[in-house]
């Protein structure tokens, strides 16, 4: 009987609080949803968190989702990529200052050089982050899904319900655009550089 439930009709009852209906929704969605992390995080218990928020947030928001707006599915899969992508932000954030506070604490006077390349990597990814803000929602969402999270452009289109062709066009302008804004801050860089190299 359950099985003849529609999602439709399960969120529903999520909606009214019935854990019932949640746990038969997780039934139908807990493995899609949970390789579809694992495609994105690579780390089996990042994972299986973001699988614990996506639920915490369908049980907390059930009575927004509306069909109209694509199917239920389509809408877990928003859900997943997004807390993901928090999740990896969150990660990063954190991998990023314990690097800070052990290259502290192992730092000694000769490794001026590997400093300097460490500076120069940071300065570059810090780049490429600043530069991806400034892409349109949509484009920043198909380069993270791809560059990031290891999805083809057909994987992106069927999770996404997106178009293979608006897929590529996204792909495509979101690659000018980054490349213009990174010939952009090179060339504000060479400027500082001749600006202090003529006042030494």
């Amino acid at each position: 009987m359950s099985d003849e439930l529609t999602d439709l009709q399960l969120m529903k009852r999520i909606g009214r609080k019935d854990s019932n209906a949640l746990q038969l929704i997780y039934e139908r969605y807990e493995r899609p949803m949970y390789t579809f992390a694992y495609r994105i995080v690579k780390d089996s218990m990042l994972a299986e968190e973001i699988l614990q928020e996506l639920f915490l947030r369908i049980w907390n928001a059930a009575e927004k989702y509306d069909e109209d707006q694509g199917k239920l599915s389509s809408w877990m899969f928003t859900l997943t990529r997004n807390i993901a992508i928090d999740g990896l932000r969150r990660r990063q954030i954190r991998t990023s200052q314990q690097v800070v506070e052990t290259e502290q604490l192992n730092r000694t006077p000769d490794d001026s050089a590997d400093t300097e390349t460490a500076v120069e990597t940071k300065v570059i990814g810090e780049q490429i982050r600043e530069a991806m803000r400034n892409l349109s929602q949509d484009q920043h969402q198909v380069v993270e899904l791809i560059y990031f999270g290891g999805y083809t452009q057909q994987e992106v289109s069927v999770n996404c319900n997106i178009p293979l062709g608006t897929v590529k066009s996204r792909v495509r302008l979101a690659m000018k655009a980054l490349k213009l804004q990174l010939e952009d801050i090179g060339e504000e860089g060479q400027s500082y550089e001749t600006r202090n190299k003529s006042m030494r």
